[in-house]
C-alpha cells in the first residue's frame, strides 16, 4: 500500500538516509560504552561502571527508537556492523584504553551523535516532520548533558 503521511518519498528517503547515519553512531556509541562498562579500571571503577552502564543502557533505547522512525518513514533500518562501520562518524578502536581516555573518547562520541542529529534536523525541519525533528531534539539533549557530564569529570580542580 502506498505511503500518504504528507512527506513527500524524496523528503522521506533523504530523512532516512540522516537518520540511519544516526543509527550508526548511536550503535557504535552504544557498543563502545558498552565495552568501556565491562573493562574500566582503576580508582574511578566502581562509579564509571555505573555510569557506563546507565549511558549504554539510554542508549540501547534509543537505537530502538531511531530504527522504528526510519521504518515509520517507510524505509528499512540499517542493522549490521558492516553498515554501521559505512554509515558510522564514530570508528572503532583497538585495545582497551585507561579510564580518561575511556571518558575524553565517549565526550567525543557524544558531541559527533549530536552534531549528526543536528545535520539531520534542517531535513526533518523542511519536510515538516514534526516526530523526526523530536526525536533528534531529544537524542541532541541527551548526548549534549551526557558529554557535559562526562567532559565535567576531564577538569582539574582549581588551586
Amino acid at each position: 500500500m502506498e505511503m500518504d503521511i504528507g512527506i513527500p518519498p524524496a523528503q522521506r528517503k533523504e530523512i532516512a538516509d540522516g537518520l540511519s547515519r544516526l543509527l550508526a553512531d548511536t550503535y557504535t556509541l552504544y557498543l563502545k560504552t558498552h565495552s568501556y562498562h565491562w573493562n574500566v579500571t582503576g580508582p574511578m571503577f566502581q562509579g564509571l561502571h555505573a555510569m557506563f552502564m546507565t549511558q549504554y543502557t539510554e542508549l540501547g533505547l534509543a537505537v530502538d527508537e531511531i530504527a522504528e522512525r526510519i521504518r515509520a518513514l517507510g524505509h528499512f533500518a540499517p542493522g549490521s556492523y558492516a553498515a554501521y562501520s559505512k554509515l558510522s562518524s564514530i570508528k572503532e578502536e583497538a585495545g582497551v584504553p585507561g579510564a580518561q581516555e575511556m571518558i575524553a573518547n565517549l565526550v567525543k562520541g557524544h558531541e559527533a551523535v549530536t552534531r549528526t542529529a543536528r545535520s539531520v534536523f534542517s531535513l526533518a525541519t523542511s519536510a515538516d516532520d514534526q516526530p523526526s525533528c523530536d526525536l533528534l531534539t531529544q537524542r541532541m539533549q541527551v548526548s549534549e548533558k551526557t558529554a557535559w557530564m562526562l567532559r565535567s569529570l576531564l577538569e582539574q580542580p582549581a588551586g
